[in-house]
């Protein structure tokens, strides 16, 4: 036996020199026609090796020639000599491997594991001189039927690798070449030269969510025809996403799933599983995703663009999926993890049925030292392979229950990730709820490493900013970075990632459009999505040619954007919402494979949404020169705490009931000690204009307070005005931000 590190270098070297010596030169021909390059392998000065090692076959199975294989190298995986193949069940009897031609149904080879191939409940097979580029890969496994004991295996199932790098059938998105799932062994050989992980900062990051097909789908996208949803249109879209000022993207799920998942006509429109939630295999790349067809090269186009995003210094974040597959219930199809080891994968109850924590029909046993060692693999495979940066864990508290369902104070999952020496720098974000009713934001288990999407400042803000009564206190929490829940565990507001909308919801557009939800096109009678949205739709439902409707909901998207890049924590939006995306009140658009989810960049042609682009990016770009808004900094010269609330007379926060105005300071001192940094942030959610004073300012430094923004006017990027004395207007539910600063340095 070998270890892993050892396959890497020892054994493969090992290969090659008896390979060498036993073929000669042909070696070279034999190992390119197998995927292996030695200019992109495994960097190893070969030692000389005696004569007693040897990779040759041992045994013949359907006409291959066979030995059992590297045992904890899980997946297929392309070595000098052939392909090593390693799966693992607890409960099969049996299994064989299926070898089929490309693009075909029937295997053209059935080799069953002989027991001396298997060693506790690992199989492996090393298959000789087989061509990766003709071939594709499932499994069969026997053993009990038993439901009721949650075993579920079926001779007859093809079952799809779990490890499996690439997966058949599903390059062109809407189209499945056919029901099965099978596996493709992937080369990987991509060169990622000098590149390293980019770091940033959480409180530096700017985490802008997107979904890959959404993005450039539409021909307004302006890229090329093929590259229309998908990976390499998100790649000329690059210098839009560096100019906004963005530093992370975050991609709605990537991993392979089937978008054909619930496929129905409705009038005519096509709804399919667009989101891609129900994943199918957690190691591969959705293939439909990519430009063009990348046979054996599979995640090549997506390897280019994370390459490219990071020489442009934007991280990438993969939002994933551990809670559920796409297996679904007791009726839902064999996929992998069902035919595999279904008691294991999944949490059951005592009859053998599916918990449903996720609201997706399964719910995957986290815990379980079996999925717990996937998960992790899994996470450094995306990490070392595609130099993923972050990930977004969809309906995390699912990671924190126990087989039975039941939540754990210290689930060992997330410890294990917490501290897991591969994911050290990577950022591990959590949805802090389920769909079982769990709700930890806040009381997330963090080890002092997980962040997390926080849902109360959304809820909270929301609230807030449309001149909800008694919100004034939870809103300057929100904008502190939320010390209420996050200041005794170590994080501070590092752990709080600050969104007002996302995927899941209304866009902001229309958040300040529609007062209810319209999901008709869903065909669900309008009864999925949401109903508790805390939107305002200004005055009359949906759009409107009124002037003054219009100017304040554009009033109030600026109000929105302003205050978030003005919070501690890390700010995320969604894509589009820069410049007033729309899906016209629908705010459950998982299925919508159209122009209701794709972005029209045409909005960029209006004159108020290209208005409320620039000002997006100026504010991002206000929110990166002032480093007292985005952390604690050294205290300041002026004496001013680092945070301080105020009201219409500074140092005086009135936080009644019926209040609606807060002024919000931020102060310390510039990097390297240059002066003060201090801005103040006045925020007017009532529906009367506010007279406010603004602090004293040392006169020692010969600061003056200056404005930078001010929401209320049709431009409301401020440049070129004097000083602010006196009495300050706050005209009603805007934001006006102030700097401090000399009259030369404004």
């Amino acid at each position: 036996m070998f270890s892993f590190a050892e396959i890497n270098k020892e054994v493969i070297a090992c290969a090659i020199a008896i390979m060498q010596a036993a073929k000669g030169n042909k070696m070279d021909n034999d190992l390119r026609g197998n995927g292996y390059d030695a200019n992109n392998a495994v960097n190893m000065d070969a030692p000389s090796y005696s004569n007693d090692v040897h990779m040759i076959p041992l045994d013949t199975i359907a006409g291959y020639d066979v030995r059992p294989g590297f045992y904890d190298m899980n997946g297929a995986t392309v070595i000098p000599c052939g392909v090593n193949f390693t799966i693992t069940s607890c409960g099969a009897t049996s299994v064989e491997l299926l070898l089929f031609h490309r693009m075909e149904n029937e295997p053209c080879a059935v080799l069953k594991f002989p027991p001396n191939y298997r060693i506790g409940n690992v199989y492996s097979m090393i298959v000789f001189n087989i061509d990766i580029d003709d071939f594709e890969y499932a499994y069969r496994m026997d053993g009990p039927f038993d439901p009721e004991k949650g075993l579920r295996f079926d001779k007859d199932k093809i079952l799809l690798d779990p490890y499996a790098k690439a997966v058949t059938g599903q390059h062109e998105w809407g189209k499945a070449d056919n029901n099965i799932y099978k596996a493709r062994v992937v080369k990987n050989n991509f060169d990622w030269g000098k590149a390293g992980q980019l770091l940033t900062p959480m409180e530096d990051l700017v985490i802008y969510e997107m979904h890959v097909r959404g993005f450039t789908k539409d021909v307004t996208a302006g890229v090329k025809e093929t590259s229309n949803g998908t990976f390499e249109g998100i790649r000329e879209k690059i210098p839009y996403l560096k100019d906004l000022g963005i530093t992370a993207i975050e991609m709605m799920p990537i991993f392979e799933f089937d978008e054909l998942l619930g496929q129905r006509d409705f009038y005519g429109r096509e709804l399919m599983d667009y989101w891609g939630y129900n994943t199918v295999c957690f190691f591969a790349p959705n293939t439909s995703y990519a430009s063009h067809e990348e046979h054996n090269r599979e995640g090549t186009e997506l390897k280019n663009l994370i390459k490219e995003l990071h020489d442009n210094g934007i991280e990438v974040f993969l939002d994933v999926v551990f809670n559920h597959t796409a297996e679904g219930n007791e009726h839902g199809p064999y996929i992998s993890f069902k035919g595999i080891d279904n008691n294991i994968y999944y949490m059951l109850t005592t009859d053998g049925y599916y918990y449903n924590f996720s609201g997706c029909g399964n719910t995957l046993n986290c815990n379980h030292p079996i999925v717990q060692k996937m998960i992790r693999d899994c996470l450094r495979y995306w990490v070392t392979n595609y130099h993923i940066d972050g990930f977004r864990f969809d309906l995390a508290t699912i990671l924190g229950r126990n087989e039975d369902g039941s939540p754990m104070s210290e689930p060992p999952l997330l410890q294990s990730l917490a501290f897991d020496p591969i994911l050290a720098k990577v950022k591990l974000i959590a949805e802090a709820w389920d769909a079982g009713g769990l709700y930890q934001v806040g009381s997330f288990p963090s080890w002092n490493r997980w962040a997390e999407w926080n849902g109360r400042y959304r809820d909270d803000m929301r609230s807030f900013l449309k001149g909800d009564s008694g919100k004034v206190g939870a809103a300057v929490q929100r904008i502190e970075g939320s010390p209420d829940l996050y200041k005794n565990d170590g994080r501070g507001y590092n752990a709080s990632v600050n969104f007002l909308v996302c995927h899941d919801g209304f866009t902001l557009h229309d958040l300040y459009t529609y007062n209810e939800k319209h999901n008709e096109e869903n065909n669900w009678d309008n009864t999925d999505g949401t109903n508790d949205n805390l939107s305002w739709n200004c005055g009359i439902e949906g759009e409107t040619t009124d002037p003054e409707i219009r100017r304040l909901r554009h009033r109030m998207r600026k109000n929105a954007f302003a205050v978030l890049m003005m919070s501690r924590g890390t700010p995320m939006f969604y894509m589009g919402d820069e410049f007033g995306n729309s899906q016209g009140g629908n705010n459950n658009a998982y299925c919508q494979d159209n122009n209701i989810s794709w972005l029209n960049w045409d909005n960029l042609k209006s004159k108020s949404r290209k208005t409320l682009h620039d000002f997006v990016k100026y504010m991002i770009h206000f929110r990166k020169k002032h480093i007292a808004v985005r952390k604690r900094c050294p205290p300041s010269l002026a004496g001013f705490p680092e945070f301080s609330e105020h009201g219409i007379e500074p140092w005086k926060a009135d936080y009644g009931y019926d209040a609606h105005y807060i002024g919000i300071m931020f102060a310390g001192r510039k990097i390297g000690g240059r002066g003060d940094d201090i801005v103040y942030v006045a925020i007017n959610t009532w529906w009367n204009d506010v007279v406010i004073r603004l602090p004293d300012l040392p006169q020692n430094q010969g600061l003056q307070w200056f404005c930078a923004v001010d929401t209320w006017e049709e431009n409301s990027i401020i440049k070129g005005r004097g000083a602010v004395y006196g009495g300050v207007l706050v005209h009603q539910r805007s934001v006006r931000i102030f700097f401090a600063a000399t009259p030369e340095r404004r």
